[in-house]
C-alpha cells in the first residue's frame, strides 16, 4: 500500500478508529525511540572470551581432547565390569 493509499484509508475512517491508529503510531514511535537509545552491543568472537584456550597447555588435551573424552566416557559409561 502506498503512502497516498494509506492516507486515503485513514482519512476515510471514523474518528474513533483514527484515534486507535494514532495511539498505535505513538506506541510504535515510543518503542523505536527506546530501541534507538539503547547502545548496540558489539558482537565479539568467542575466541576473545577469557576462558577460551584455558586448557591449551594440558598434556592430556594435546589431541584436542578426543582421547580424554573417550577415557572419561569409558570410565563413566562402561559397566561391563560392574555386572560380574
Amino acid at each position: 500500500m502506498t503512502n497516498e493509499e494509506l492516507l486515503k484509508e485513514i482519512t476515510s475512517m471514523p474518528e474513533e478508529d483514527k484515534r486507535i491508529i494514532e495511539r498505535l503510531i505513538a506506541k510504535i514511535r515510543k518503542r523505536l525511540s527506546a530501541s534507538a537509545a539503547q547502545p548496540v552491543e558489539k558482537k565479539t568472537s568467542f575466541r576473545d572470551d577469557p576462558f577460551f584456550g584455558i586448557w591449551k597447555d594440558r598434556e592430556d588435551m594435546k589431541d584436542g581432547g578426543a582421547a580424554w573424552v573417550r577415557k572419561i566416557r569409558t570410565e563413566q559409561w562402561d559397566r561391563s565390569d560392574r555386572w560380574s
